[in-house]
């Protein structure tokens, strides 16, 4: 039997080690199936085509031309290259004579927009839905005997009929449809409403879409032209299907869309606090499952090269949005007006430093670790971590995201205005002190031994550096 003394002891050892934080796994991403290395940076015309920003947008040829000449005039400091054609650019409700994707002309010259970006050094992106056209049915599949109808049945509620993906006809059809792209010019395929995951939205969709996804990488990958796929939208995180989008995707969506509908700017706050811990539920899913991913995470468009007044967020809240999107490795494109970038979006979009970090987290994404126990759980008050890599470096975010807004989920106290987050390195789960620095300030911070401290506002974040 143990002393009175040593009882004291153990239970004191006990205690300490049920407060002591769990050990840090070090996450990475590697090379995608589709072989790239990094995440997309570009733009994107839903948010112009969704929101009435006073922009005089129209969704055609030549707005969009207008849109990415700015980009590459603009942006190209950050290599944004991705000139990404959301939904409407194509024919809707029927195909070619073998049920191919048609552009929509006049409106749309494909390959001549393509032709057009590739002069710039930019790349083209177009948007597809699973399934070939109901009106199709009777079409044969091209390079084949097999009409559309004997391998497509049903309503998937978007006008299209619902593949049989275990008839070899089917991969035929995905690979006619994407060798006219590789032929048009076409880098980059946004596959939209793949389920489990996506929700409903009064389309009635198949409970199962993901075989369309490794369908879509075969046919990229038997064409004559590298494409990446990014697949939407907040997909299911399940092991089964975590695999599968990881296998065959460059990019999944975490969240739902991020832009309002219909309305005068293109965010608010609430939604920012959505997809920001939505990206949190991502990325504590993947930790069991992975050491390393091959898919990057999408948190949707970047919102950040506009005013308040257009973008819907505040100044501070705008640099928080693009601290989160770079520290998550997400991809960077960016929904904002290009013709109305102002002096803030300008430097958030192109900033040396931070992109230096995206380069980081292109490698190493970050993950929650809680204040005071270097949990994962939804705060109000969060900590997160990049790396560290194998020389000791780390990137560091600290963030307030304010009282929950109705759709973010933060667990905390609902404390309004500026509070103190402190965070030490066993919470951060890095074992000695680091030499500091404020990526955005561009300010040393010096040698902090044992915690990071700030005040910060609502909706404030800190960026930083931690080295050895």
């Amino acid at each position: 039997m143990l002393s009175p003394a040593l009882l004291a002891t153990a239970a004191t050892a006990v205690s300490g080690a049920a407060l002591a934080s769990p050990p840090l796994k070090v996450i990475s991403y590697k090379t995608t199936s589709g072989g790239f290395n990094s995440p997309a940076r570009g733009w994107n015309s839903f948010g112009l085509q969704a929101n009435d920003v006073g922009s005089g947008f129209s969704f055609d040829q030549d707005h969009v031309i207008t849109q990415c000449d700015l980009m590459a005039q603009t942006l190209s400091a950050g290599n944004y290259t991705y000139c990404s054609l959301d939904s409407g650019w194509s024919v809707g409700g029927n195909g070619d004579d073998y049920g191919r994707i048609l552009y929509d002309a006049p409106k749309w010259d494909i390959p001549k927009l393509a032709d057009h970006l590739h002069s710039k050094g930019l790349k083209l992106g177009v948007y597809v839905v699973p399934g070939a056209f109901i009106a199709d049915l009777d079409k044969t599949i091209f390079g084949t005997t097999t009409k559309i109808k004997d391998v497509c049945s049903g309503d998937e509620g978007l006008v299209r009929c619902i593949f049989d993906y275990t008839r070899p006809e089917v991969q035929t059809w995905h690979n006619s449809v994407v060798d006219q792209f590789a032929k048009w010019g076409v880098d980059f395929i946004k596959l939209d409403f793949i389920t489990p995951g996506s929700p409903d939205n009064g389309q009635h969709l198949p409970e199962d879409q993901s075989a369309a996804v490794p369908a879509w990488r075969e046919a990229i990958r038997q064409s004559s032209r590298p494409m990446r796929l990014d697949i939407s939208w907040k997909l299911d995180r399940r092991e089964k299907y975590f695999r599968i989008w990881d296998a065959n995707s460059e990019s999944m969506r975490t969240d739902q869309d991020i832009n309002n509908g219909g309305e005068h700017t293109f965010i608010r706050w609430a939604t920012v606090q959505r997809a920001i811990d939505n990206y949190r539920q991502w990325i504590v899913a993947a930790l069991p499952i992975f050491d390393q991913l091959s898919v990057y995470p999408d948190l949707d468009n970047l919102y950040a090269g506009n005013d308040a007044n257009i973008t819907g967020v505040s100044d501070t809240q705008r640099r928080t949005i693009m601290t989160h999107w770079i520290a998550a490795g997400a991809n960077l494109i960016t929904g904002s007006d290009l013709a109305r970038i102002d002096k803030l979006g300008l430097e958030l979009l192109t900033n040396r430093d931070a992109l230096a970090v995206a380069d980081f987290t292109a490698k190493y994404p970050m993950q929650p670790r809680n204040p005071g126990s270097g949990g994962q759980a939804a705060k109000q008050l969060q900590a997160w971590v990049a790396g560290p890599d194998a020389s000791g470096r780390a990137v560091v975010v600290l963030a307030n995201y304010g009282p929950d807004q109705g759709q973010g989920g933060f667990r905390g106290n609902g404390l309004k205005g500026k509070q103190k987050l402190s965070v030490s390195w066993s919470d951060l789960g890095i074992s000695s002190s680091r030499k500091v620095k404020n990526v955005w300030t561009g300010k040393d911070l010096g040698m902090q031994k044992d915690s990071l401290t700030f005040t910060l506002g609502e909706g404030e974040s800190v960026l930083l550096w931690a080295k050895k």
